[in-house]
């Protein structure tokens, strides 16, 4: 992204002082009250960043935590093989929106293209946001989307509210790519907290449950229809029901296992 040109002089979020930004900075400390600030093609927004809290031991601890979970297939912490790790600092664009009914939100954009667009819906503290530190920089990912097409983004999700400021945060994140029979898959561990993001995962399939339910409510229904059209096989039915019960508990108990 370019640096503004000097015929477009631009002022500090915080202070209001002029910056004077080198060719093709865009990461700046005010001179003048040394707040940090990143430069957008059309202005100077505040830009702070957050302090990872995990080591990649605790961040694989976490997303084993996940695998582990109900949401995806049986054992995937065990069965999954992790290919890849990279830890980087991600872009966000950060909105406090004022809503029409007086309550302020916050509203998040990834500033940089991603495939794990759920990155959007982290929890940012504010009390947790710093000043962005220079060391991190080689780590940093840079912003590609432009603050006003995040803008544009917010208005159009939210038509009846209103921007009151605008930050870019750069967030700490560990990357894991990981194989599950022979299908690769990327997941996201938020290195402040733990919160493992992912668009695209092994999941529990709902067909085996599926059929397991419509084979007992076919047994049943068979054992209904033939007590009803015979009174004489009330009492064979009643046996059928009695053999068939354990019978899916065991199979109900099999698929459980394995799904």
């Amino acid at each position: 992204m370019a640096t503004p040109s000097p015929a477009s002089p631009l002022n500090c979020t915080q202070c209001g002082g002029e910056l004077q930004p080198e060719e093709g900075q865009i990461f700046l400390t005010c001179p003048h009250c040394s707040s940090t600030v990143y430069l957008d093609k059309t202005q100077a927004v505040f830009h702070w960043s957050l302090a990872p809290t995990l080591s990649r031991k605790q961040a694989a601890a976490a997303l084993a935590r996940w695998m582990s979970g109900s949401q995806t297939v049986k054992d995937l912490d065990k069965k999954a093989r992790i290919t890849e790790l990279t830890i980087t600092y991600f872009p966000l664009w950060y909105f406090q929106v004022k809503q029409s009914d007086g309550n302020e939100t916050i509203w998040l954009q990834p500033a940089a293209a991603t495939a794990i667009t759920e990155l959007k819906n982290l929890q940012l503290p504010a009390g947790d946001l710093r000043p962005y530190d220079p060391a991190i920089e080689m780590q940093c990912s840079s912003p590609t989307v432009p603050l006003s097409s995040a803008r544009d983004w917010v208005m159009l999700n939210q038509p009846a509210s209103r921007i009151v400021s605008a930050a870019l945060v750069h967030v700490p994140i560990f990357i894991f790519k990981y194989e599950y029979q022979n299908d690769s898959y990327t997941a996201v561990v938020e290195a402040a907290t733990g919160q493992v993001i992912t668009n695209n995962y092994p999941f529990i399939s709902e067909r085996p449950y599926r059929l397991m339910a419509g084979l007992t409510a076919g047994v049943y229904i068979l054992i209904t229809l033939l007590a009803f059209h015979n009174p004489r096989m009330i009492g064979v039915s009643l046996v059928i029901g009695m053999v068939m019960i354990p019978i899916l508990i065991a199979l109900a108990t099999w698929v459980a296992s394995k799904v």
